[in-house]
């Protein structure tokens, strides 16, 4: 039973990260304001969200499952206070910074409209911080860390985040204004001005 609580723990824990992987992916495809897999713009953000919310659903089965896991060890204060754990507590104590960057940035994604875009914004961008920290605490406290599927997992998920992180950053991130009119001024021909008669006297 405690194996199949620990199995189910890592398991879960595993494709939260898989999720929210995906969801950093479209987070920052969404401020492109592009399209993508041929879906326009208002289906890649609600994509999004439910990836989000589905990673969401899966580290609060992860959490609760290792609470009744007693090779966890954990208690209810180490799911808010980071590093207090009996098991790997430094480890351990990045999955509670994460956990409570994850809230944050859940109530206010709710709380959207009362806070104001900038304090979303602001809150909403520790998601760069949230994910690596998600990532090194599964690296720590996992038993098949070191496994070369698990490493694998792990190549994949770091350098699709890298390589759209890179992209976010450069000049090229922003789509132009496609709204904006696009006139264009033809130079006319110059008027024509047929030459004045010419009189002559004949001698």
């Amino acid at each position: 039973m405690d194996e199949a609580l620990w199995a189910v723990g890592r398991a879960t824990g595993i494709i939260g990260l898989a999720l929210f992987t995906v969801a950093v992916l479209l987070g920052i495809l969404t401020r492109a304001g592009r399209p993508t897999i041929g879906l326009p713009r208002f289906a890649v953000t609600l994509v999004h969200r439910n990836a989000s919310l589905l990673a969401t659903a899966f580290i609060l089965i992860h959490i609760i499952t290792l609470l009744f896991d007693p090779y966890a060890q954990l208690e209810l204060i180490d799911l808010v206070v980071p590093f207090l754990g009996e098991y790997r507590p430094f480890w351990l104590g990045l999955g509670t910074v994460g956990f409570d960057l994850l809230l944050a940035i859940m109530i206010t994604g709710l709380l959207r409209n009362r806070i104001g875009r900038r304090t979303f914004r602001i809150v909403h961008g520790s998601t760069y911080v949230m994910w690596p920290i998600a990532l090194v605490h599964a690296l720590g406290t996992g038993t098949d860390a070191a496994t070369p599927a698990f490493i694998a997992f792990t190549v994949v998920c770091t350098a699709a985040v890298a390589a759209a992180v890179v992209w976010r950053m450069t000049p090229r991130f922003a789509r132009p204004d496609l709204s904006a009119p696009v006139t264009t001024i033809a130079a006319a021909p110059a008027p024509h001005h047929p030459a004045p008669p010419t009189t002559g006297v004949r001698s």
